[in-house]
């Protein structure tokens, strides 16, 4: 269209300027002296792979019908599991029988219990090995997802519009991937709320859920997760905040995760509208329907409360403002929840800059003991907290962030350890454990993050 109008411009001007005998009737339009009248058209160099939306169309049926099989798995394997508990409590009673009086039962009868035991003990082995199957699923196919979410931002450079539909239905994907893994993980996961393991042993592949709530690149501080100890009918809560600078002002709440990652909020709590309850830095949790976190003026542990809609601070006489993670500024108090806990970590001029771990008493909001570890914090990434254990991240480098060390509060002792996990992008600037669905949660560079946990 507009090559037609610059050909059409170009030609009127030249019918004023010559007489109409000059032009010829033929295709061509000739000007005097013989010279031919030629368009030259400057098109984009490329125009939108229609061809890859509809590969990435057809992708989002394939890994609907796929999650939908798993969630009939998951089901599935509730309806055996409770057979088999059901047969396990039969045998058990009917050992029990046995050992009581012996004598009453053949070798015939105890070879059959003997036969009974060994079917249940098959039975629970394949069971194992469908649940871990199903596992492995479900990660490949929250790995798919991010690929093609990522794939959908691509194509959002040609024409937002045309992919806006496919982004809704991949959200929807995301929802419903999110629900099926808290359901297996609630299901099969005896562990969470446990701490009768050796510790982390490895971290999944980053799952990226969404960009931040603002749009915007320049919102590169703030954090996201869910409620460390919800109240009742909060669990499927979600939590946002994010700024341009290192001030914490506005706390976003989300009912679950499809509203967060559709960016339809119940609540947002502005810490400054009415009583000036800003904080600093990225160093914030939920725990209990309340917000901790590090108070601006006065320096100190904070709380806020989202039911009574009141902070509550309290000063750290020896933490000192000098000494942040590597990542981020003004993170002085970094606080932490999990199996035992609220826990905060801080840096002191005594300790000389090497981190020190504090256990908050929950009910008079104060420190109740402390233990100083022999790691500078400015070296430090970040650090979280699991079962009384401290770890701390450094970078290895632009794409790979590693735990290189753990300080264990139950038994004092700390050691170097190596367990590498794979950045979605070099910086970031919040990263906590949750105990509830024993998942790390980042906020890297505006990008919503996580990991799951894997324990020895």
């Amino acid at each position: 269209m507009i090559v037609t109008i610059l050909c059409l411009v170009f030609l009127q001007s030249a019918v004023a300027l010559w007489p109409a005998s000059l032009w010829s009737d033929g295709n061509e339009t000739v000007v005097p002296s013989g010279s031919q009248c030629t368009c030259e058209a400057f098109l984009p160099s490329s125009t939108f792979p229609i061809g890859d939306l509809v590969i990435v169309e057809q992708t989002a049926t394939e890994i609907r019908h796929r999650l939908e099989l798993e969630i009939n798995k998951i089901e599935m394997f509730v309806s055996k599991i409770t057979i088999y508990v059901e047969k396990i409590v039969n045998l058990t009673v009917q050992i029990g029988l046995m050992e009581k009086d012996p004598d009453s039962y053949t070798e015939l009868h105890i070879q059959e219990v003997k036969i009974s035991i060994k079917q249940m003990e098959a039975l629970i082995v394949e069971l194992q090995g469908s649940i871990q199957t199903s596992s492995s699923v479900l990660i490949s196919i929250h790995e798919e997802i991010i690929s093609e979410i990522l794939e959908l931002t691509r194509l959002e450079s040609y024409d937002k519009n045309m992919v806006l539909e496919i982004r809704r239905e991949y959200i929807k994907l995301q929802a419903k991937l999110e629900e099926c893994e808290s359901r297996h993980n609630e299901i099969f996961n005896p562990s969470i709320g446990s701490c009768k393991h050796g510790g982390i042993s490895r971290l999944s592949k980053p799952i990226i859920s969404q960009f931040n709530a603002h749009l915007s690149a320049s919102y590169r501080y703030g954090g996201w997760g869910k409620d460390t100890n919800p109240l009742p009918g909060s669990e499927t809560m979600y939590w946002y905040s994010g700024s341009s600078d290192t001030l914490v002002k506005i706390i976003t709440l989300y009912s679950d995760y499809y509203k967060l990652i559709m960016r339809q909020a119940f609540t947002s709590v502005d810490l400054y509208a009415r009583y000036d309850y800003r904080g600093r830095g990225n160093n914030y949790i939920v725990r209990g329907n309340t917000l901790y976190y590090q108070y601006n003026n006065p320096f100190s542990m904070a709380k806020y409360n989202f039911t009574s809609s009141t902070a509550t601070y309290r000063a750290i006489p020896e933490a000192t403002t000098r000494f942040s993670y590597r990542y981020s500024d003004y993170q002085n108090l970094d606080f932490a929840a999990e199996e035992n806990g609220l826990w905060v970590t801080y840096a002191t001029e005594e300790s000389q800059g090497r981190l020190v771990i504090g256990k908050i008493d929950e009910g008079s909001f104060a420190l109740q003991e402390t233990w100083e570890t022999s790691i500078f914090k400015p070296s430090v990434g970040n650090a979280f907290m699991v079962c009384g254990v401290l770890y701390a991240t450094r970078s290895v480098n632009v794409h790979t962030e590693e735990i290189f060390y753990t300080y264990d509060t139950n038994t004092g002792q700390e050691k170097y350890v190596n367990i590498q996990f794979e950045k979605f992008q070099d910086f970031y600037s919040y990263l906590d454990y949750n105990p509830t669905d024993q998942k790390l949660y980042m906020y890297n560079d505006g990008y919503y993050v996580s990991y799951q946990v894997w324990f020895s």
